[in-house]
């Protein structure tokens, strides 16, 4: 039986004329996603919409999703560095978190 990982899919809305400066922020807190120990699966811009990007993450378990969220959120490190900015390029965002083992999640790295 191969092992369940719990996958976190997250979508963003731009607000126009942000995609540059959002890549730019959004590789920023990706490189401190990884110091954090995160599995970030990918990152990037959506297919469908040039003002939409995705970034998947991978966790052992729900419990550990919510661990790890809560330290990165709540550190000195995202909440004084790349944060205002980032979130002041969002319309909106949307989560989603399902299960899938772990030849699925790699299939999906980037």
């Amino acid at each position: 039986m191969n092992p369940k990982r719990c996958v976190e899919i997250r979508s963003y809305n731009l607000k126009p004329g942000t995609s540059a400066e959002f890549e730019r922020l959004g590789a920023i807190a990706v490189a401190m996603l990884k110091r954090w120990q995160v599995d970030v699966v990918a990152f990037g811009p959506s297919a469908h919409d040039i003002h939409s990007y995705y970034l998947v993450r991978s966790y052992a378990s729900l419990a550990e999703r919510e661990q790890s969220q809560d330290a990165f959120y709540s550190s000195d490190e995202w909440r004084e560095g790349p944060r205002v900015p980032f979130l002041a390029l969002l319309d909106s965002f949307a989560t989603t978190v399902v299960e899938m083992d772990d030849a699925l999640v790699d299939g999906l790295r980037r």
